[in-house]
């Protein structure tokens, strides 16, 4: 049986059934994996203005995987330490863009759970897929770290 992968792999495997996921519910995903501020931002997306709202809304994601929830859902490890980080990041993508103050922000938390031990689901490939849960506005934008 070959080794799981590891934990950058899984990430980046995440980070782009997230992406997938996202686009196929309107979400225009506009960034990936970039820096600033010193910070990675997994996803930035896009919901351009609508009837309902005048500026577009830039979406942070941030993207968590794990194996298994035995020792907690992905998305319990994005703490208020962590939400800081993304903040100081979002601003600084969105200042270098020119954008601040001129868009809604917003941050949500996609979690991917996957399983490494995906060959025991040979005969069923919907066992093989991974369950993705999103939280759209997971945290404030406002908030003062």
């Amino acid at each position: 049986m070959p080794a799981p992968p590891s934990t950058r792999v899984r990430g980046q495997l995440a980070e782009e059934q997230a992406a997938r996921f996202l686009e196929a519910r309107g979400l225009l995903v506009v960034d990936r994996n970039v820096r600033a501020g010193g910070v990675e931002l997994d996803l930035v997306g896009l919901v351009p203005a609508g009837v309902d709202d005048r500026v577009d809304t830039y979406v942070f994601v941030e993207v968590r995987s794990r194996g298994d929830d035995r020792a907690g859902t992905p998305e319990e490890t994005v703490d208020s330490r962590k939400q800081a980080r993304l903040r100081r990041g979002a601003a600084a993508w969105l200042v270098g863009r020119d954008l601040w103050e001129t868009v809604a922000v917003r941050f949500d938390v996609v979690s991917v759970l996957t399983s490494d031990d995906s060959l025991a689901a040979e005969d069923d490939p919907r066992e093989k897929a991974p369950r993705i849960s999103w939280i759209p506005g997971a945290f404030e934008a406002d908030r003062n770290p």
